[in-house]
């Protein structure tokens, strides 16, 4: 289909693409026309424009993070420690304390039933006595 613009060019339109606006949308022939030259830029919509610096004025920012603080439980943790781990890691501390080349000065217990700090001579170790779950049935 051939139409004629107000300032005297002719274009060419599809009449499958006229034609499938009027069927999709249910416009008459007249709106799908209209449709076409403003999808195009051959026509200028004034609500479409408006929708366009709407859009424009609203800046999204993919990698935004909440500015609200996450608040902390007020409950506080509770560790369990069962009576095996206390007695190992009791049992370890008094045999370091026997070994050979070892001051009870250069032992220190980092962390209560878990982490215990031990220098030799110019070396420093860390014994770390974990206790692991059972696995889930």
């Amino acid at each position: 289909m051939k139409y004629g613009l107000p300032n005297g060019k002719t274009i060419q339109i599809s009449d499958k693409e006229i034609e499938n606006y009027m069927k999709t949308l249910e416009l008459s022939q007249i709106e799908a026309i209209e449709l076409w030259l403003t999808d195009h830029d051959y026509e200028v919509n004034e609500e479409q424009e408006e929708l366009n610096e709407k859009a424009k004025a609203v800046k999204i920012q993919h990698d935004a993070a909440s500015t609200e603080t996450r608040k902390k439980s007020e409950k506080p943790r509770t560790v369990k420690v069962s009576d095996e781990k206390k007695e190992l890691f009791s049992t370890i501390l008094q045999n370091l304390i026997r070994c050979n080349g070892v001051e009870s000065e250069n032992i220190k217990v980092l962390t209560e039933n878990k982490l215990i700090e031990v220098k030799i001579g110019e070396k420093t170790f860390k014994v770390d006595v974990i206790e692991c779950r059972n696995k889930k049935k």
